[in-house]
């Protein structure tokens, strides 16, 4: 790989979901590059123990302490080191290591994120709830530590790729793009009777069943732009989004004489991941080469926030600020968890979320400990919320 001339540490937090996956194929291509410190994973023990032993990880946490024998059996015979709970991923995050993939799933990725941000280093954030939870939080203590923070998310690695952070006053507007979804063409009528299984099928994307969702309700788009206020330094106005069903561009950044740089690429995550593994230089990956001419045109549009509220409501809640993004984010989470089940309707998810924005008032959280009381808070008062939108 060109330019890398040092070996690098690395930890992946979330080795076994798709993000950390998609990271070791990367490595595998790149050994002789990388040193894979430390795994994690929350209750994978054989996916975690196969990639253990796969990359001679010198340490494998499981999150889920009832897990810790399984592992231990799994990996008898290596010399990697075996550690459980969450207080065991939070110290490995910790441990100082060139570069981290933060990939782990929801508010349990929020303190090995920040010890992992205060150890210094490269961390690469695909830990979604870190910025649009903590994001101030997040950025002060990077900023402190002299940690680089770089994002994974295809379309926030996209700005950061276009972004001219020498003379960010020479940026006058962020457009982050988004596919619109499965019921990008629905009207409000049709979706009343749309399907968990209907929601979850993404036109463009292989992702999660809660990730899918957020997208079909253009949530996902929603707690983007938090991450893209706290990434880069732009008052929320100057963050707009399009919908742009290809998702071939994957962000754009205006500048204030009018021009307008946009990174494209063909929608696999392995080419954000990768350009902030080799980051700041760039190495080779296996993605599919974008043909322009086979595509033939590129479409955008306005979102239409009438048909989809919940990105309307993201923007309250930026607006609003202080805790109001970990409420939106728990609100959320517990609402799609409901329509997963069954046992919410898909209009309903927004109209949940709205209701506990509205009922819930704490103020500005000034620890991680208190954006996880608020968010437990959030997510208690959503469950009841829930209740009365259930038939």
């Amino acid at each position: 790989m060109a330019g890398l001339d040092q070996v690098r540490s690395v930890n992946i937090l979330g080795a076994t979901g798709s993000v950390g996956r998609s990271t070791l194929d990367l490595i595998a291509r790149n050994r002789d590059h990388f040193e894979v410190h430390a795994l994690t994973a929350r209750r994978d023990v054989d996916g975690l123990a196969e990639l253990a032993r796969k990359f001679g990880a010198h340490r494998a946490v499981i999150g889920d302490e009832a897990c810790h024998g399984r592992l231990a059996d799994a990996l008898a015979g290596t010399d990697t080191e075996i550690l459980s709970g969450e207080a065991a991923i939070a110290e490995v995050a910790g441990s100082g290591v060139d570069w981290t993939m933060a990939a782990m799933v929801g508010t349990a990725g929020l303190k090995p994120v920040m010890r992992a941000i205060e150890a210094g280093g490269t961390v690469a954030l695909a830990n979604k709830e870190s910025l649009v939870s903590a994001g101030a939080l997040m950025t002060s203590a990077a900023a402190a530590c002299g940690t680089n923070i770089l994002p994974v998310d295809s379309e926030h690695n996209a700005i950061y790729q276009c972004f001219d952070r020498a003379r960010p006053g020479s940026v006058s507007r962020i457009i982050l793009t988004a596919s619109g979804g499965p019921f990008r063409c629905r009207s409000r009528k049709e979706m009343e009777k749309v399907t968990p299984a209907e929601a979850v099928a993404h036109p463009n994307w292989s992702m999660g069943a809660k990730i899918s969702v957020d997208s079909a309700t253009l949530m996902n788009k929603g707690l983007e732009l938090i991450e893209a206020f706290h990434l880069f330094p732009l008052p929320p106005e100057a963050l707009d989004v399009v919908v742009h069903p290809q998702s071939v561009i994957h962000s754009l950044v205006e500048y204030v004489d009018g021009s307008v740089l946009a990174q494209l690429g063909a929608p696999d995550m392995r080419i954000p991941i990768a350009y902030t593994l080799a980051w700041p230089e760039r190495m080779e990956t296996p993605c599919e080469r974008l043909d322009l001419v086979r595509i033939g045109s590129l479409g955008f549009e306005a979102p239409d926030l009438d048909r989809f509220p919940s990105l309307a409501l993201a923007r309250i809640a930026l607006s609003q600020g202080g805790a109001k993004p970990a409420i939106l984010n728990a609100a959320n989470e517990i609402a799609v968890a409901s329509f997963l089940e069954s046992r919410l309707g898909f209009l309903d998810i927004a109209n949940v979320v709205g209701e506990v924005l509205a009922v819930y008032e704490p103020q500005a959280p000034a620890s991680i400990d208190e954006v996880l009381e608020i968010d437990r808070e959030a997510r208690r008062a959503a469950t009841e919320v829930t209740r009365k939108f259930q038939p």
